[in-house]
């Protein structure tokens, strides 16, 4: 889950991390309390989960609270990068003798945690790391050793952060590993991380990444999410204990069982699909490996929401549970969705008990439901019925 840039400092403030007062509002006149609260020049930034806030007129300085109102004003309700700016923050102002860059981050290629540190920060990273690469520090991270001081102040010395403020910033490194371990975050990042003329270093904006498998550890994480931006079927699927990711401009609602074969079904159709007129996969639903009518049910419920979707592709190879339990599931399912199914489902079954769960299906003889025997003439069939819905 990706936080928004104030419930990311709150959680830095938590741990040490020194920020700037401020608080968010989600009406204009708030601004000016919470500007009088502060009592010097603000900063309104608006929160969305997306880059280049300030290049899109969503970061103002207002020297006044009336003034902080009148920038609110002009900021919320805004849309950046498909994003509706919902609720602002209205935070202290800051002189900013310099900017630095830091981050960790969780770095899958080489399964292990990475540090990222650069004396010149404030501008997309991405952008520094391309056009000068030896600007940007990467420092691995032992996950057992972690970071203590020494670590911190060797992250400091590689991304030339000035001697003057080594130490503090340091500090502030160890305190943001804390936040990252703590939280069982995947990513923290500080752009920028700034230096004032009095030589303190604060955390002056913040990104972080939660992982949505350490929820159980992190109950309280679940007051973070915001319902008025969430994925309506996302939750939906959440809801019903799913693993399903919407997809952009798909046209194929994709089922299976299991992470590893799910993400092969994706390619599948995408490839098939050029075919049929650039057919998409439109989703990742793993119903995981219990296969029961109600999953299923609850599963194709999900699919048959999205209006994008013109075709199904349950994909499915058997192992502990059965082939003929899935096509049972399938089954039972359209029997609980009734009317509510409308949508052509492409049904590919292959592995434990594979003849039982076929014959199954052909018993059945539901119109929705069309059998084939490999998953690439499957996938081929699924993106021919999208294209010709």
């Amino acid at each position: 889950m990706d936080l928004y840039e104030y419930q990311a400092k709150d959680l830095f403030a938590a741990h040490g991390v020194p920020v700037l007062p401020g608080r968010t509002v989600e009406r204009a006149e708030d601004a000016a309390t919470v500007a009088r609260e502060i009592g010097t020049a603000v900063v309104v930034k608006a929160q969305v989960k997306t880059g280049g806030r300030g290049k899109a007129g969503g970061v103002k300085l207002a020297q006044t609270p009336e003034e902080a109102a009148e920038k609110a004003d002009a900021i919320l309700g805004m849309d950046i990068k498909g994003h509706t700016v919902h609720r602002v923050l209205v935070t202290e102002a800051s002189d900013i003798a310099e900017e630095y860059y830091f981050s960790f981050l969780l770095d899958r290629a080489n399964r292990s945690f990475l540090a990222m540190c650069s004396a010149e920060g404030g501008m997309e990273i991405e952008q520094l790391a391309v056009e000068r690469p030896e600007a940007l520090a990467r420092i691995p991270v032992d996950a057992i050793v972690g970071v203590d001081r020494a670590k911190a102040a060797e992250i400091v010395t590689a991304g030339k952060i000035p001697a003057a403020v080594a130490d503090q910033a340091a500090d502030v490194i160890v305190k943001l590993w804390d936040t990252f371990v703590g939280e069982d975050a995947t990513l923290v990042e500080v752009n920028p991380l700034v230096r004032s003329p009095k030589d303190e270093v604060i955390a002056l904006d913040g990104k972080v990444t939660l992982d949505g498998n350490a929820d159980f550890r992190h109950p309280e994480h679940a007051a973070l999410v915001d319902e008025r931006t969430e994925n309506p079927l996302e939750a939906k699927a959440k809801a019903k204990g799913l693993n399903y990711v919407k997809l952009e401009d798909g046209q194929v609602g994709i089922i299976g069982n299991g992470a590893g074969l799910v993400m092969s079904t994706l390619d599948v159709v995408a490839y098939a699909g050029e075919a049929h007129g650039g057919v998409k996969p439109a989703n990742f639903l793993d119903i995981g490996g219990g296969a029961s009518a109600q999953v299923m049910a609850d599963g194709l419920d999900v699919i048959l929401g999205d209006p994008d979707v013109k075709s199904v592709f349950v994909n499915v190879f058997g192992g502990i549970t059965a082939c003929d339990a899935v096509a049972s599931g399938i089954v039972e399912a359209l029997k609980i969705l009734g009317d509510s199914a409308t949508k052509p489902l492409v049904v590919r079954l292959d592995g434990n008990n594979v003849v039982e769960g076929r014959r199954i299906l052909d018993e059945a003889n539901h119109p929705l439901v069309t059998q084939v025997a490999t998953m690439d003439d499957a996938a081929d069939k699924a993106a021919e019925l999208a294209a010709g819905a």
